[in-house]
């Protein structure tokens, strides 16, 4: 199963945001992943096979090996839609 990491700065608020439209989108394409939300710090020692955040944020995680989604607008669930069909 694929491993979705949402990363804001301190792991609680936005994060848990977009945690909760990733899974809601997720069950309308009829796609299961492990989604979970974390602070930047802590994703910088995890493994996924996505991680999704602002292009701010991820742009201190991004070293050129981690499959990356930046968004502009955390809570446009069009943006989203299109980076999860896009990277899964």
């Amino acid at each position: 199963m694929k491993k979705i990491l949402v990363v804001c700065g301190n792991g609680l608020g936005s994060s848990m945001m977009v945690e909760m439209n990733v899974n809601s989108i997720l069950k309308e394409m009829n796609e299961e992943a492990e989604v979970s939300h974390t602070d930047l710090t802590t994703a910088k020692t995890e493994s996924a096979d996505l991680y999704i955040g602002s292009a701010d944020i991820l742009g201190n995680l991004d070293d050129g090996t981690r499959n990356i989604a930046l968004l502009n607008n955390l809570l446009d669930k069009k943006e989203l839609r299109d980076a999860l069909e896009k990277n899964l």
